[in-house]
């Protein structure tokens, strides 16, 4: 049974709801985020945290799952705050030095690098704690099971929490009330042998409930991470049938078009929630990042 109230804050990304959450844990002297979203949503997670009574101070704990620009752009200014960062291996030196990490999205945003995202922040060592599997994270009575779940990235976290997973973007992306649950597949790390092997360790825990990033706790992890694996299985299956005829990039992003077009239809999405799913989980950086995918680890195997 669940026993720790957890709150779901809505960071109203780009004016959109249910886009990107983050998650709120009170402990004996502060505050737990799992995820704190980019840093052009700042403003939206302090009127959230000043409603309940509480400042960006009071935030101790950030614990991401990954270091994308919409799960761990705000990292940085809240470790100047007081926040100790939880972070994987490799996320870590990019949360240090986050020069790298900007130039690669400044080549895919472009001038609406800084209207999507805000400010990155570099995240003082002090303030950065790498994450182990094998050690379990302790804040006051609580406790927090971490498990590495590459696929999304390779540096992907879930945390296990009580009878909860927090999932990231390992288990997709999926907004209540909407039949559709979707997979963010960009470039430049994403592997489906890894994803489909992190769903399979994570069938073997226990949770009764999964809250993905995008967007809120569901209670029915069995359907939800069935859904992943299925999804998986259908688009190894489109890239099998697809890249032998060695299409052009463009032909790729045209099939995938037609393709999400298709799984839009059938689960009868309207326009506003298909508007959504866009913003998180555009369907032309999964393109990107499937044709990176077979050229990386399919195509010379």
């Amino acid at each position: 049974m669940n026993n720790t109230p957890i709150g779901i804050i809505d960071l109203n990304f780009q004016g959109r709801k249910q886009a990107i959450a983050a998650y709120l844990i009170k402990h004996s002297w502060g505050l737990i985020l799992i995820e704190c979203g980019p840093g052009s949503t700042l403003p939206t997670l302090e009127a959230a945290l000043v409603d309940k009574g509480y400042t960006f101070s009071d935030v101790t704990h950030v614990l991401l799952t990954h270091i994308h620009l919409d799960h761990a752009g705000a990292a940085g200014f809240l470790a100047r705050q007081g926040a100790q960062i939880f972070v994987h291996s490799i996320g870590a030196p990019h949360l240090l030095n986050p020069e790298k990490l900007l130039a690669s999205a400044n080549r895919i945003y472009g001038d609406e690098m800084d209207t999507l995202w805000g400010d990155f922040l570099s995240v003082p060592e002090e303030m950065l704690n790498i994450v182990d599997e094998a050690i379990e994270i302790e804040i006051g009575k609580l406790r927090f099971n971490p498990i590495i779940t590459p696929g999304h990235a390779e540096h992907h976290i879930v945390y296990l929490f009580e009878e909860i997973c927090f999932a990231g973007d390992i288990a997709g992306v999926r907004i209540s009330g909407i039949p559709f649950l979707g997979l963010p597949m960009p470039p430049p790390e994403l592997n489906l042998d890894k994803w489909r092997e992190s769903i399979a360790r994570l069938k073997q825990e226990k949770f009764n409930r999964i809250a993905p990033t995008h967007f809120g706790i569901f209670d029915n992890p069995d359907w939800h991470l069935g859904e992943v694996d299925k999804n998986l299985e259908s688009v190894l299956r489109w890239l099998n049938e697809l890249m032998p005829t060695e299409p052009s990039n463009e032909e790729v992003h045209e099939k995938f078009t037609a393709l999400i077009d298709a799984q839009f239809t059938e689960s009868e999405i309207n326009e506003k929630d298909i508007n959504i799913h866009e913003v998180f989980n555009p369907r032309g950086m999964s393109a990107d990042g499937l044709i990176r995918y077979w050229k990386k680890f399919r195509l010379l195997n």
